[in-house]
């Protein structure tokens, strides 16, 4: 079916022509969530669920790419790769500095891979670990796994951190279809001991996954605690998204400020993201999915299947008395198209993006105070809307490469995610104020 959907298509929309130019794709095959994003020696690790011998989902396994910059990735081979009983789900790295699991030395501390060991018959999930010695280019899975067993059906994507406070690890971990992130802590990342749950709150319009849980400092200098939970669907333009809940963490329990759900992203295409561990200057470096799972395997390239958001530094800022996360985008590469624009709230404003028949149309309507995205490539795709907008003026910020536009505007909190399947090749880009 795949093959005949692709014979109807131009070259340029399933050949190396119509690879973004600024965000990751695999080398080939199938790709879906960010997986062990963690800097170390210089080099900042993006492992990625992905499919090794195929274009579509199937047989997780880790893919595994490195960069300097976010920007200019090395493929390197398949990390960890599914067996004959499990496929490598969701999970997170961490560098064991202090050499507490016992699986490398101080003087060569092991890089820990945590990810969810999913059985081929989809009836259990359990935790497991993988190590490596040579900076992520092998690993080697632990022999006594697993090292965390609820005898769940459905239990997976966790996401560990180094508490220097209590010289311990920090797991947050998805029960799905309870609609509750757990919290476990261990002192070797081979026991873990229940802390506490929290949910159902928020969104619950489909399985909860893909948490993580960490701090940030607001600018008067007051320590918040950040909590993503990604869900399919239900999602606040339709599909998948990812809701964050803004609180404080006693080391224990996670205590949000309301029971009431932020998004990170009001667009379509930005699900499962999680932050890198390690990031340099303590910064919060965020890469998501940029798809969406009512038609991700319908995405027409061959060669390679989705790519991943730009990277985007995560802040907080008070905005209507609310605490509100910030997503910064990491400044690109020349190779795409990047327009700023100063919008007036009281004026109407458009962005439309043309090749061939095909448009994308950003608009931001003055009676209404609201951003909406539309675009023609999908039959039966409603429109992407933004909270209403209560800034009378400030900056947004267009970036826009093979198939993707992302809108980012700090000064209201808002990041909007779409893909376009318009090629920079032939693109108009015109714009209304």
């Amino acid at each position: 079916m795949v093959r005949a959907m692709q014979t109807h298509l131009p070259e340029s929309l399933f050949g190396e022509t119509f690879r973004p130019r600024a965000h990751f794709t695999p080398h080939r095959n199938w790709m879906n969530d960010p997986n062990g994003l963690i800097f170390y020696k210089g080099k900042y690790h993006l492992f990625y669920q992905h499919n090794p011998e195929g274009n579509l989902w199937g047989n997780m396994s880790w893919g595994h790419a490195v960069s300097s910059d976010l920007y200019n990735w090395e493929h390197l081979p398949v990390a960890i790769s599914y067996d004959e009983n499990f496929g490598i789900f969701s999970g997170s790295v961490v560098v064991d500095h202090k050499n507490s699991s016992g699986l490398g030395s101080t003087e060569n501390p092991p890089m820990v891979a945590i990810y969810t060991a999913h059985r081929h018959d989809r009836t259990h999930q359990s935790q497991h670990i993988a190590y490596s010695l040579d900076e992520g280019l092998t690993w080697q899975k632990y022999s006594s796994n697993p090292v965390l067993d609820l005898g769940m059906k459905d239990f997976r994507d966790p996401k560990v951190s180094y508490q220097a406070d209590t010289d311990s690890w920090l797991m947050a971990i998805s029960k799905p279809e309870e609609f509750k992130i757990a919290f476990f802590t261990s002192k070797d990342l081979k026991n873990w001991h229940h802390l506490s749950d929290l949910g159902p709150l928020g969104a619950t319009g489909g399985c909860w996954e893909c948490p993580d849980l960490f701090p940030l400092t607001l600018p008067t200098g007051q320590t918040k605690w950040v909590l993503l939970v990604s869900l399919n669907p239900g999602g606040i333009s339709g599909g998948s998204g990812t809701q964050y809940f803004v609180g404080s963490w006693d080391g224990k329990t996670f205590t949000p400020d309301s029971d009431k759900e932020q998004w990170i992203d009001y667009g379509r295409d930005n699900y499962a993201g999680v932050t890198f561990n390690d990031a340099p200057n303590s910064e919060r470096i965020f890469i998501g999915w940029m798809n969406n799972w009512i038609y991700a395997d319908k995405y027409p390239t061959e060669l390679w299947r989705s790519s991943m958001t730009t990277p985007r530094k995560l802040s907080l800022e008070i905005i209507n008395n609310t605490p509100i996360l910030i997503a910064s985008p990491l400044t690109p590469p020349p190779s795409v198209i990047t327009n700023n624009y100063r919008i007036d709230t009281n004026k109407d404003f458009s962005l439309t993006l043309t090749n061939g028949d095909k448009e994308c149309v950003v608009r931001m309507n003055a009676l209404q105070k609201e951003f909406e995205i539309t675009r023609s490539w999908f039959v039966d795709d409603a429109p992407q809307k933004s909270p209403v907008i209560t800034k009378n003026s400030f900056e947004v910020e267009f970036i826009i490469d093979n198939g993707s536009c992302e809108l980012f505007a700090p000064e209201i909190g808002l990041a909007m995610t779409s893909l376009t399947l318009l090629p920079l090749e032939g693109l108009t880009v015109t714009h209304q104020s």
